[in-house]
Order: C-alpha cells, then structure tokens, then sequence
C-alpha cells in the first residue's frame, strides 16, 4: 500500500549519503595527508537498485520466483582511482624534491554541480512523497 513512499525514502535516503560524501569530498579537498599519511582520494557512492523477492500468486505464474524493484540502496562507497594534482608548492611540507605537493582528486567545481544534482534529486523524491499523499488522501475522500 505504501510502496510508493518506501521507493521514495530509500531514494532520500540515498541522496543524503550522496550529499555527505560530496561534502566530506570538497572539506578534504586541500588534505595532502590523512591519518594514515596518504593523499585523501575522493569518494563516491555506488547506487544499486534495490530488489525486493515476488512470490508468484498462483502455478505457472510468469512473476513467480521473479524480484521486483524496491528503490535503491547502496552498494558501497568507492574511491575514485583519477591521479592526483600535482602543485609547485617548495614551501609546503608534504613538497616532493622538485617542490611539488600532490593534493587530492578534487575538483570543486565538479563536487558543487554534483551537489546541485544530489540536492535536486532529493527535492524530487520529497515532491513525490507529497504527491503519493496527496493521492491517498484523495482515494479515501472519494468514499466520503
């Protein structure tokens, strides 16, 4: 009865942990060291839709034993492999003998228009959300 608010939740919910990693990708995006001593390398969600198992209703039904979809979920958190950008920095700590310091895979430009993407997403699943309310409440009124 409420799988169109389930689908939508788990796409909120998905979206969030985009919008958090993003944030946590532009916040490192000077960290030439982390607590291991490496270059912070940027992170990305990995979405896989999410599958819910069917029971067929009847014998030599088509759907028995199929899946259906439930929404998305993730799958995990990868780290992109791009190399990392080199800067002439001979005053910096982390500077290699030629003087270069190798910063994170980051461009901000590119996390800030994902940020757009994610934010906007998250806006369409909350509109769907108020949109499968709005319908359910107008199904029960019908009644009235």
């Amino acid at each position: 009865m409420f799988k169109g608010i389930d689908i939508s939740a788990s796409g909120l919910t998905a979206q969030r942990l985009r919008m958090d990693t993003i944030s946590a990708n532009i916040s490192n995006a000077e960290t030439t060291r982390d607590e291991d001593g490496n270059t912070y390398r940027r992170k990305i969600p990995v979405f896989k839709e999410k599958l819910e198992n069917q029971m067929g209703s009847g014998l030599g039904s088509a759907a028995a034993g199929s899946s259906k979809s439930a929404g998305v979920e993730i799958s995990e958190i990868a780290e992109d492999q791009s190399p990392f950008r080199l800067e002439y920095r001979p005053e910096h700590p982390d500077a290699n003998e030629e003087g270069y310091v190798e910063l994170p895979n980051v461009s901000v430009m590119t996390e800030m228009v994902n940020m757009i993407d994610a934010s906007r997403a998250y806006e369409a699943n909350i509109q769907a959300i108020s949109n499968y309310k709005s319908m359910a409440n107008s199904a029960l009124n019908i009644s009235t």
